[in-house]
């Protein structure tokens, strides 16, 4: 379920971010604001989005992979569960998911470690960084994305296994965000095995569930 909407006042007349279409191979950044659904949704077989978000207010401030697994406890993302930042402040709640088969534990693709595996094209930390530049945010670190919609699993010996991706055109995830945020979203190739066919994004926004029925 998703987290409820707090009740608060605004001051300002609050923004909806029209929807972005990110490429197979290519970047895109949304703004969401405190309140608002995110919703991440495949269009193409295969799909891998690695996700990485900033605060508005602070982009010193970002989406932590790591804090989420410890204050979740899990390596896992399940429904309710809460995304947390490198402050362990809540930053989005997750709540529709059609996948249920998330990453939480790989790094980002370099352009330099895609060609050494013979994949052409831009890595997803190489795309981040560009694609920060072209938002004018100035950050103190690259950090891990969390990879949604890539196939892993973890064996009890500690190794961490790619699986064949099975995520179909039309999964999607959706969150509620708790803060101010610029997502950044990849769909640049993983170079991880049976994840490794980048297929194009759809990023959109709503205040309800009901008003993504209307796009």
């Amino acid at each position: 379920m998703l987290l409820m909407r707090e009740s608060y006042e605004e001051t300002a007349v609050r923004t909806l971010a029209e929807p972005v279409q990110v490429a197979a191979g290519s970047i895109g950044s949304i703004s969401v604001l405190r309140g608002q659904l995110l919703r991440i949704t495949a269009q193409g077989d295969g799909a891998v989005a690695s996700l990485f978000g900033f605060s508005l207010a602070d982009p010193a401030v970002w989406l932590s992979v790591h804090h989420t697994r410890v204050f979740s406890n899990s390596y896992l993302l399940g429904s309710g569960m809460r995304l947390v930042n490198n402050r362990r402040r809540p930053m989005m709640v997750l709540g529709k998911d059609s996948v249920k088969r998330h990453d939480l534990l790989l790094p980002a693709s370099t352009t330099a470690f895609l060609a050494e595996r013979g994949y052409p094209g831009e890595g997803c930390l190489d795309a981040l960084r560009g694609e920060l530049a072209r938002l004018g945010m100035v950050v103190p670190k690259l950090p891990d994305p969390i990879n949604l919609f890539m196939h892993v699993k973890l064996t009890r010996e500690g190794e961490i296994l790619p699986e064949t991706n099975l995520t179909q055109a039309g999964d999607s995830i959706t969150c509620r965000v708790v803060m101010d945020m610029q997502f950044i979203v990849s769909a640049c190739n993983t170079g991880i095995e049976g994840n490794d066919r980048p297929a194009p994004l759809l990023l959109s926004v709503a205040e309800n569930l009901h008003d993504f029925n209307a796009e």
